[in-house]
């Protein structure tokens, strides 16, 4: 039961995502076909492939992580705190092999926790650490793993409590619970261009780190636990 969980032994997780490259025309002629055939079904009447292309960080063998932001939760005197890192940078390999590195620092039975990270952030990682050529962290190895071995949490999947019809966003299910949105500067939709136009890998690397701390405020929620306080949030270089 959720309220049984040790939340030091949990890691609360977000990734930004862009496209690989800044435009369609960017792709070689094979990649090109390959996103024309991946978009085909869901284009509007007058879209090209070439148009959706912004969207092309949201699938994994088109994107690129850009920004992975990480939070633990650590006991402060009698208070509960919270420290979060961020992997921020366009060496998306670089990023996970840092990422990879803290894991395997930490018990291989360390729960990871996501906002939709069952569907997104989690199988989005393992992809592209393969991509990259890097191993998996056994905390990301799921193969073989019955769901019950698997020690993933994810904030949506706990909020539907059992009620599959829709998908709830992190900023829905912030506003009902009173908790300050993470999206007051930019959303998801914003990153490609605030990335390829702006050049402003900060201005997501904060974005990134509101969502975790906001899923880290849900989870305390659903355990029926007080918000931590901002005083007791802290980020490390």
């Amino acid at each position: 039961m959720l309220e049984l969980l040790d939340l030091q032994q949990v890691l609360v997780l977000d990734i930004e995502t862009v496209p690989q490259y800044a435009s369609y025309d960017a792709l070689t002629p094979h990649f090109q076909e390959l996103w024309c055939h991946k978009v085909k079904n869901i284009l509007q009447d007058g879209e090209s492939a070439a148009d959706v292309y912004h969207t092309a960080g949201l699938h994994a063998e088109f994107g690129k992580i850009i920004c992975l932001s990480v939070g633990i939760f650590y006991q402060r005197n009698s208070r509960m705190g919270f420290r979060v890192k961020s992997f921020a940078q366009a060496d998306e390999r670089e990023l996970l092999t840092g990422f990879s590195t803290l894991l395997r620092r930490q018990p291989a039975s360390l729960v990871l926790c996501g906002h939709n990270g069952k569907s997104f952030d989690f199988p989005y990682i393992c992809k592209r650490t393969i991509i990259n050529g890097l191993g998996l962290p056994p905390q990301l190895d799921v193969s073989g793993k019955k769901p019950w071995e698997v020690n993933h949490l994810d904030t949506m999947e706990l909020w539907r409590f059992g009620d599959f019809r829709n998908n709830v966003s992190l900023n829905l299910i912030a506003a009902v619970l009173g908790i300050p949105t993470p999206k007051d500067d930019i959303s998801g939709e914003d990153v490609y261009e605030v990335y390829y136009k702006e050049n402003n890998l900060e201005r997501i690397r904060v974005y990134c780190e509101k969502d975790v701390i906001t899923t880290a405020q849900i989870l305390r929620r659903l355990r029926g636990e007080p918000l931590i306080e901002p005083d007791d949030i802290s980020f490390a270089e």
